[in-house]
Formats: C-alpha cells, structure tokens, sequence
C-alpha cells in the first residue's frame, strides 16, 4: 500500500479514484494520496473517468459548451490569433495561375484571460455514510448544474471584468438593429442583418418569454413567424436560455448569427477543496469547485442582437 506521506496515485488511476472519493466523504489520511491532482486552489482534479462525466453532465447545463467553440489550455492566460477567411477555392485551367490568399495580414489578436468561477455545495454528512454507491453520480451532477447555470449567465451577460465577455455586452454581438417592440418585421431585418457567409450555421437565442411572444407573431395574411412543427425561425433553430433578458426598454431579447464564433478557453479542469469544519455546527460537509475558464465572442458581427429602443416601452 503506498504511504501518504511519500506516494500519490494519478488521477487516471483506479487508486486515485478510490482514494478522492474518501477525500470527499471525509475519510481520514485519504488527502495524501491525491498530491499528483492538486491545484492552485488546494483542492484536487476529479478522476479521470469522473472528470469525463462530469463534462458530458455539464455540456448538457451549459449551452455554449454545445453552440460554441471549446478549447483546453493550461498555459494560463494567453493571446489567441483569429481570423475569418474570406479565401475560397478557384477553379483553374491547366497551366494557369493558383490565386495566393497571404492570410498572415489581418488576423485580430485576443486576449483571453484566466478567471476564476467557484461555487460552495453543502451535504449532510449521513448521506455521504448512507448512500456512498450513489454519491459519485449524486455530487457530479449537482457541480454541473452549479457550473452551467453560472457559465450561461457569464457566457452571455458577462463584462469581461473577472469574468468572460458575454455576447450582450458591450464588447459582445454587434447590435443588428434598434426597434420599438418586437415584431414580424424586426425579426426579419435582425436576420438580414446577419452576413449571409454567417447565417449558414446560425440559430436564434432567446428566453421563454420571447420565445411565447415570437410564436404568437404573424404577418398580414395570418402566417406564424415560428414554425411550429419543428420549432425553427426563418429555417433557423431556436435556443432558449432564461438568461437572456426579456424585451425591455433597452434589452436585448434576440440574438442571431453563428455561435461557433464564441469560443471557450478553459485552463483548468474542476477542482474540488472539501471544507469539513465550516458546516460542522449543521452536520453538514461543504464543498468548494473551481474552474478557471474564459469565453469572448472572436467575431463581433458573427452574433447580431436586436435591442429594444430605451425611449419606447416594448
């Protein structure tokens, strides 16, 4: 058996995963086993498979892990060099000249950061010592609703201050048009608005109340805007999210384009500190997790938002 206070095991071994899940229900020496995983935050990299399911669970609560573009870098924070080609393919007669594209001219250079998200997970200490067949599944789904709920706020109403740069930010989506309410018409115009290079992979992103108010919209001759049977705008697919405002003076209650612009840079995987004596008096055992990730929408006018006119209530 290895002694804690000279050996670890990997994350990706079977030791690891036995010996974090004691961590996790408080067993006592379980901690030194798990040196290999710890990170800046003091807390330990979940095991290999459990990381795994844990961001299966987690595609599935945050929607620009699934519309966006994910990328994985420990580096910390660094530049990432962007550019969207407007170069194609020519058709060429034998012996005549290839048309060269010098890419190397425009790219846009970003900075992505390294911020910080955590959240704090309370359980009761019996249902760790009650129910330890269950608790793995119990506690991973439990981070990933915590995560993703907070990564959809950020990924889109984020400042870019300790925090990634929403799309409705300032420094997000361009702003496609400025109406009144919304409408038929205004709907239509935020789609034209959008290149047509961009609209072939694009979707709509709204909340349920604009999602009601859009289904109820029809033109002059009584045509419903949404298309009821398989839930698309214009041919597009609609993604709700409740984060997203509702029209409002001043809101910004639709955007339109290619999401995959948006990219995610993630630069640690989650971590978790057990933190046994804080809940003690309650009979409970809280948990710290930890990401450190950031998000920017690369191309501004990838993403268009109608915004609701601040003078004019909806």
């Amino acid at each position: 058996m290895n002694n804690p206070n000279s050996n670890f095991y990997l994350p990706n071994q079977p030791e690891y995963d036995k010996e974090f899940w004691n961590y996790i229900r408080g067993v006592e020496h379980s901690e030194g086993y798990l040196e290999s995983g710890k990170r800046r935050t003091a807390g330990y990299v979940l095991p290999s498979v459990n990381d795994n399911r844990f961001m299966e669970a987690l595609k599935k609560e945050s929607l620009f892990r699934n519309i966006g573009t994910y990328v994985y870098s420990h580096e910390g924070a660094s530049q990432i060099l962007a550019k969207h080609s407007d170069a194609s393919a020519s058709w060429i007669p034998d012996g005549g000249e290839i048309p060269a594209y010098d890419g190397m001219l425009d790219f846009t250079e970003f900075s992505m950061e390294d911020h910080k998200l955590a959240a704090v997970l309370k359980m009761d200490a019996n249902f760790l010592s009650d129910r330890p067949h269950i608790f793995s599944s119990f506690f991973i789904g439990r981070m990933a609703r915590a995560f993703g709920k907070a990564e959809n706020d950020g990924f889109i109403n984020g400042t870019g201050l300790d925090m990634p740069t929403g799309i409705l930010s300032e420094n997000g989506a361009a702003i496609g048009l400025t109406a009144s309410s919304l409408s038929f018409d205004s709907v239509i115009e935020l789609y034209f608005s959008v290149d047509k290079d961009h609209r072939e992979r694009s979707a709509w992103l709204m909340n349920d109340d604009t999602a009601l108010a859009l289904r109820l919209l029809k033109d002059d001759a009584g045509n419903y805007i949404w298309n009821h049977s398989n839930d698309t705008i214009l041919g597009k697919p609609v993604y709700i999210n409740n984060c997203m405002p509702s029209a409002a003076p001043g809101a910004k209650p639709i955007a339109f384009g290619d999401f995959s612009f948006y990219w995610i840079v993630e630069r640690d995987p989650l971590s978790v500190r057990v933190l046994k004596e804080k809940f003690i008096e309650s009979g409970q055992i809280g948990y710290m997790g930890y990401e450190f990730l950031d998000g920017k929408l690369i191309r501004p006018d990838a993403v268009k938002v109608l915004q609701i006119n601040s003078e004019v209530s909806a």
